[in-house]
């Protein structure tokens, strides 16, 4: 169970990005964060896994203080803790096996990594990854040679290298056509149906979440306005989020 109880975040300047947010996530849950460009989605994600440094609040997993986790005890959290990001965050000019290979540094020595010492177990694992997400033929491209939603599935395949049980996905299809951000959608919600793995996804689009989501937390301002089921968000709820005079775009 993740447990956020009054997480605040202020940037320098003095722009608070998160204002007072709690919320509890059970164990195999698909939560998706909803909400404006500004709302506070990236920070609260990046907030869960320690990217960004919280200002106050404090974030507990599976009886974990992430807030209080010191740096090795992060390495150790972050293990079991994937992410994927919105701009794919490859080294583009490495082939598409050592990108995903390196979701394993937190599993081997750093003298290991550094010199590309991977065991015949990690590159098995590695293809294994590939293979679930559909672009095993890719391994040994470089990256940059890839279209947009086969990057983002060497980010999925990367991410499953930590053998994560939570899985934060922070706008991984925002560079995307719809019918990608269908199929990349999708291979996170077989993530979370046959893995078991928990799943917080940040979207800006409310038919996305509708179509994949177990329970919608939807952040204006930096606080929390909705939490609830997908089915909950009628016309009054999408205007309370996204504003008086947001037409609601759907993607079929």
């Amino acid at each position: 169970m993740l447990k956020i109880e009054q997480l605040t975040k202020i940037y320098e300047g003095g722009v608070k990005a998160l204002d007072r947010v709690s919320l509890t996530v059970e164990d195999g849950e698909f939560l998706v964060v909803i909400g404006l460009s500004g709302s506070g989605k990236s920070t609260l994600l990046r907030c869960i896994n320690r990217l960004i440094e919280p200002t106050e609040g404090r974030i507990t997993w599976d009886g974990q203080d992430i807030t209080a986790a010191s740096p090795d005890e992060m390495r150790r959290i972050r293990r079991q803790i994937g992410m994927i990001f919105q701009q794919f965050n490859l080294v583009k000019r490495s082939p598409v096996l050592t990108n995903v290979l390196s979701g394993r540094l937190g599993y081997v020595s750093p003298w290991r990594s550094a010199m590309s010492r991977w065991s015949k177990e990690d590159v098995e694992l590695a293809l294994h990854n590939l293979d679930r997400v559909g672009i095993r033929e890719q391994a040994y491209k470089r990256a940059d040679e890839l279209s947009g939603g086969q990057q983002q599935r060497v980010g999925i395949a990367r991410a499953l290298m930590q053998e994560p049980k939570l899985m934060l996905a922070d706008e991984p299809v925002a560079s995307l056509d719809p019918a990608t951000s269908h199929s990349v959608m999708r291979y996170l919600e077989l993530l979370n149906k046959e893995d078991g793995v928990t799943v917080l996804c940040s979207l800006h689009f409310l038919s996305l979440a509708r179509a994949y989501a177990t329970r919608i937390v939807a952040l204006k301002d930096g606080q929390m306005v909705f939490d609830g089921s997908p089915a909950e968000i009628d016309e009054v709820r999408f205007k309370e989020i996204y504003g008086e005079d947001a037409v609601r775009v759907e993607i079929a």
